[in-house]
């Protein structure tokens, strides 16, 4: 009954949004013919458009309880990526800004951020005051929207994590970095490895954006993660909830937003030095970037290097062959003026890493090196001291270039951005040979979109565009698991927002093709891959609303459907997969997937305390998975690989649905504005609306999905601690997840897991002198207890069994310490 009143709601939702499409055609249509009209009797303002208007934003920034200034407090345009810093006595000054409506964010460390909605249209000056009492997640977004909006007015969930939050959590690697947002889990493979997971949904169905393009890798593999480089990240955004409106194919889950170039105020040349060191696995890293802008020409330039060795918990031992190393560079070069900016970005990320395959010795319960090799011997203790990458590894190497840019055209923009990515992952598998690349896949991807930004007419504030890529995929190694092929991507869109008094109307609809043509290939005699071409169409849209009844409290409800359609490896895989131990078959039936989600939520933040509750309900079409195949006499099938027999399995799909909730508290008592008791939940339940494998032995849970999680953090924070101590803050952590037992059964593709505890804690400050900060120091404990645990999404959990002890798999890191040093530089550019 109630599948056919969510088709109902759908079909109903989609008719009301087409009404609306054709409405808000019907004013644009007018409206050109008004405007078309207007400017026959006014030749004059034309000039206008070829040279526009540079209009100034000045102001001062103070504390709202004492209107003390307070300098260094920053004002960001968004949309415009332009700038300022306040002076010492609290006072900035913007220049070269378009006419039109902005969305202004304001910031500075130690304060709630605030967020303004202004319409420009000649000089302007104004005050602005920040609130000491901080309230999470609160500022500007992009994710999801054709503009930068107020997180309170987006309609679904959006986390925002600045870079000082990034700096406060320990990780390997940044996917690691954002996975304690309640919601957002990660696939791992040890601490290099880690693929995000939203809602009980990862690999293809979560979107990257990295500058503005979407990241396109190997998203389908298990062995390898987000090729982004972690230590340069200024800012990450999270959208949970389906955004196929904006971005297409895939966005099923949400989408992840990493910023990493942030232009600096004019006028302003800035360095920074960033080093990381953590105790468990001697990971060191060292970020260096310098940034500056004389008179709108702008430019950033960093590079990183890291290096790690094996890492270690209290039952393994330290664990072969997990180290990593990476060598990563990047920037951008352009010019913001009042005409808009354009912008060359480029990165380049290179990343070698070990492969764990958990193989033990029977007798001794010890590690194997180049298991089933005439090279196989039991791994000695300099083996697993050192930082040399043994075979299996891997080199994955991602390159980009992006011209970003954005025009404004009186009170409309054009927002052009054009990307290119050779993404190249070479696996190493044959002992005896080292340097053969078993495995290489060279994947190129141009993407392109583009969005016109219409007036506003009546508080609607309208965009529409298309975006898309193209993609061809070749391989160079000696073996071959995917075919080659060549993909064609496009959807076009419209989006409206409707600001009202309380609160803010967004939806739209979308129109996506995607062609898909594989090449074949012969093996001796053989067909390996036959050729073949398919072609995947899907309507998406989205509706909803954010409502504030009260200055304190914002109600969110959003219904959306998304799809994604089925990858290379999902309909065409034949072969070993060396990082998986798995041999693929694809299935060149699958269908699309296709996502119906609804979505509400209520925040509440008040002087005392804040609230954050979400929940969803996500029906799904056509959801693929991975099974194992049982062989004639029962068991698992195995293919010989080379003399080693693995497991094989085979995409499959069925219908299926999940449904969950986020939850958090932060307790901060007035007059104890200092101190935080934050606490936060997250659960998700995905079930197959049939069993699988057999109606009483099978199983109707989706795999892949996280166990419930509930963190628990006291935290200090002091803006001033004596005469050089500023933003000092610390913390002690409780980090509980609960037993896994809702697992995908079917198949023997899952077991279950135990729940574990880890308490961890923070220390940090920055060190000032002369009003300027020389350092920040970060000090944090991770897993104090040194607890022995396996996460439910480690895919090393299903490592070979440990004969001596019994035990199955390999286990998570175990205790670690990390120490992060940031100095910033800062000079007047004269």
């Amino acid at each position: 009954m109630y599948e056919t009143l969510l088709h109902f709601i759908f079909a109903t939702t989609l008719q009301i949004m087409k009404s609306i499409f054709i409405l808000l055609t019907t004013l644009l249509m007018t409206y050109s013919g008004l405007q078309a009209q207007q400017e026959l009797l006014r030749p004059a303002p034309i000039a206008a458009t070829a040279n526009p208007v540079k209009l100034t934003l000045s102001g001062k920034i103070t504390d709202a309880k004492t209107g003390e200034p307070l300098p260094g407090a920053s004002v960001y345009f968004t949309d415009d990526k332009i700038g300022a810093v306040a002076d010492g006595s609290g006072h900035f000054t913007l220049t070269n800004i378009p006419a039109g409506h902005h969305v202004v964010e304001i910031s500075h460390t130690g304060y709630s951020t605030l967020v303004e909605h202004i319409e420009l249209n000649a000089d302007m000056q104004k005050d602005f005051a920040l609130s000491s009492v901080i309230t999470e997640n609160q500022g500007v977004i992009v994710t999801g929207v054709s503009g930068a909006t107020s997180i309170r007015k987006s309609p679904v969930p959006v986390t925002s994590i600045r870079k000082t939050q990034l700096l406060q959590t320990p990780s390997t690697n940044i996917i690691d970095a954002i996975s304690k947002v309640p919601g957002v889990s990660q696939i791992s493979t040890g601490p290099a490895i880690s693929k995000p997971v939203i809602r009980g949904l990862g690999y293809n169905r979560v979107v990257v954006i990295n500058e503005g393009v979407r990241q396109e890798g190997q998203q389908w593999g298990d062995e390898h993660g987000i090729e982004i480089d972690e230590m340069s990240v200024a800012k990450a955004e999270i959208l949970k909830g389906p955004a196929s409106l904006m971005y297409g194919s895939d966005a099923l889950a949400g989408v992840i937003n990493f910023i990493t170039n942030v232009p600096v105020a004019n006028g302003v040349l800035k360095g920074n030095i960033l080093t990381n060191y953590q105790s468990n696995n001697g990971l060191f890293g060292i970020n260096g970037s310098i940034a500056g802008n004389k008179n709108g020409l702008n430019w950033n330039l960093y590079g990183t290097h890291k290096t790690a060795g094996n890492y270690r918990n209290k039952y393994d031992g330290r664990v072969l062959n997990s180290g990593f190393n990476e060598k990563n560079f990047g920037g951008y070069i352009g010019v913001n003026k009042s005409w808009g900016y354009s912008h060359i970005i480029f990165s380049r990320f290179d990343q070698n890493l070990g492969l764990t395959e958990g193989d033990r010795d029977d007798a001794t319960g010890k590690f194997i090196l180049f298991a089933g090799s005439p090279l196989e011997r039991i791994a000695t203790d300099d083996d697993l001291k050192t930082r040399t990458l043994f075979v299996p590894k891997q080199r994955i190497q991602h390159n980009k270039l992006v011209l970003d840019n954005n025009f404004a055209f009186g009170k409309s923009r054009l927002k052009v951005n054009l990307g290119y990515q050779q993404n190249q992952r070479q696996e190493f598998g044959n002992p005896e040979d080292p340097e053969e690349k078993e495995l290489f896949f060279d994947l190129k991807t141009f993407n392109y979109n583009v969005q016109w930004q219409l007036p506003k007419m009546k508080e609607w504030h309208t965009t529409i565009g298309f975006n898309g890529m193209s993609q061809q995929n070749q391989n160079k190694g000696a073996e071959v698991l995917i075919p080659e092929y060549n993909l064609f991507d496009i959807g076009a869109f419209i989006y409206a927002q409707r600001f009202f008094k309380k609160g803010t109307l967004s939806g739209g609809l979308r129109f996506d093709n995607r062609s898909v043509n594989s090449k074949e290939l012969m093996e001796g005699t053989e067909v390996k891959f036959a050729s073949f071409t398919r072609s995947f169409s899907n309507v998406s849209g989205s509706v909803g609303i954010s409502y504030e009844p009260a200055e304190a409290v914002t109600v969110k409800a959003n219904i959306a459907r998304g799809f994604r359609a089925p990858t290379l490896a999902e309909l065409a895989s034949n072969g070993a997969h060396e990082g998986t131990n798995r041999y693929e078959y694809g299935n060149n039936d699958l269908s699309s997937e296709t996502s119906l989600q609804m979505d509400g939520g209520i925040e509440l933040n008040y002087e005392h305390f804040s609230i954050n509750l979400s929940a969803f309900y996500n029906q799904m079409n056509n959801f693929i998975f991975y099974r194992k195949l049982e062989a004639a006499g029962g068991g698992d099938s195995l293919v010989d690989n080379g003399g080693e027999f693995i497991p094989a399995f085979l995409f499959s799909q069925h219908n299926a649905k999940l449904s969950g909730l986020e939850f958090s508290v932060d307790i901060h008592p007035h007059p104890l504005d200092w101190l935080h008791f934050e606490n936060s939940f997250s659960f998700v339940r995905g079930r197959f609306d049939d069993r699988l494998d057999g109606f009483k032995t099978g199983s109707d849970n989706i795999p892949l999905v996280p166990a419930p999680r509930w963190n628990s953090e006291i935290r200090t924070d002091f803006k001033k601690a004596g005469k050089v101590l500023r933003n000092l803050y610390a913390s002690v952590e409780m980090a509980k997840t609960f037993d896994q037992n809702n697992f995908f059964s079917g198949f023997d593709t899952e077991t279950a897991t135990n729940g574990y505890t880890l308490l961890n804690a923070g220390l940090g400050t920055d060190i000032v002198g002369k009003s300027k900060t020389i350092c920040s120091i970060y000090f944090s404990a991770n897993n104090i207890t040194d607890a022995a645990y396996q996460n439910h999404l480690s895919r090393l959990k299903y490592a070979a069994e440990n004969m001596v002890t019994g035990r199955n798999g390999v286990f998570n890191a175990g205790r670690n310490f990390s120490v992060k040093l940031n100095i910033p530089l800062e000079f007047k550019l004269k």
